[in-house]
């Protein structure tokens, strides 16, 4: 059984009324059944058995906060996502004597109802000749688990999919590949932004909803060297995050 060690970006904010209703401005630190959503990770990260050094990216609250104590270190945030995500590669680079793992976790703080399991089947699953896998959930397997929770599909020829929020990388992979993942990251928040990084015959493909999966894999090969692969039938807990005062409301209203 493979150890990782694990990234966890937690420098996300949230304010206005939707701080307010959380309790903090940190979404790391938004506190659900009596505990931050940070510690639930980090103890779900434990429970798995399968990780070992823990870095988070977070500011001082977190750094301050008892659960991060869990975490090897708590490392200050960078001007980007991505740049984060660099950061924390760079410290276990370190860490590991100036040498990169063959693969790291990376999973998102603001994830309330990851399990263990969800967790493990998924780097189970993901293709060992893959430089960074994502998990994919249907529609359909997101409506079931969450009845009546918001969020949003992309429409292919194969079906309509979800991103979830933990990812299994290559870290000389990601590194050589950088600039990419920078607008990549710029772009996330549009379909049609993102459909334009791959070119405009993808453009007009994911108007006409003639888009598939594989297709999407073998475009970001080509064009950026990078192999990547979507791992279908992953658990939809992956894939409900807290981005929207909703979404906290649906969490809170089912956390133990």
């Amino acid at each position: 059984m493979t150890t990782l060690d694990a990234i966890l970006p937690a420098a996300g904010r949230i304010s206005g009324d939707f701080a307010v209703e959380a309790g903090t401005e940190i979404k790391a630190l938004i506190p659900l059944g009596g505990r931050t959503v940070l510690e639930r990770t980090l103890e779900t990260l434990r429970v798995t058995g399968r990780v070992g050094r823990v870095v988070v990216i977070g500011p001082g609250e977190v750094a301050s906060h008892p659960g991060a104590r869990a975490a090897e270190v708590v490392l200050p945030p960078d001007d980007s996502g991505p740049a984060n995500i660099f950061r924390g590669l760079e410290w276990l680079y370190q860490a590991n004597g100036g040498r990169h793992a063959e693969r790291v976790a990376i999973l998102t703080t603001d994830l309330p109802f990851v399990t263990p399991k969800a967790i493990t089947d998924f780097l189970d699953a993901g293709p060992n000749d893959a430089d960074a896998c994502v998990p994919l959930v249907t529609r359909q397997e997101f409506e079931a688990r969450f009845p009546g929770a918001e969020i949003d599909y992309v429409r292919l020829r194969d079906g309509e999919w979800t991103m979830g929020c933990v990812f299994l990388v290559e870290p000389r992979a990601l590194i050589r590949i950088r600039p990419a993942i920078e607008r990549a990251f710029a772009a996330r928040k549009s379909q049609l932004a993102m459909a334009r990084l791959l070119g405009p015959l993808f453009i007009l493909r994911f108007l006409a909803r003639r888009l598939t999966v594989a297709r999407i894999e073998e475009r970001c090969l080509k064009l950026f060297g990078c192999a990547g692969r979507a791992v279908r039938g992953c658990a939809p807990e992956l894939a409900f995050d807290i981005d929207l005062p909703q979404d906290y409301r649906y969490a809170a209203a089912r956390s133990g």
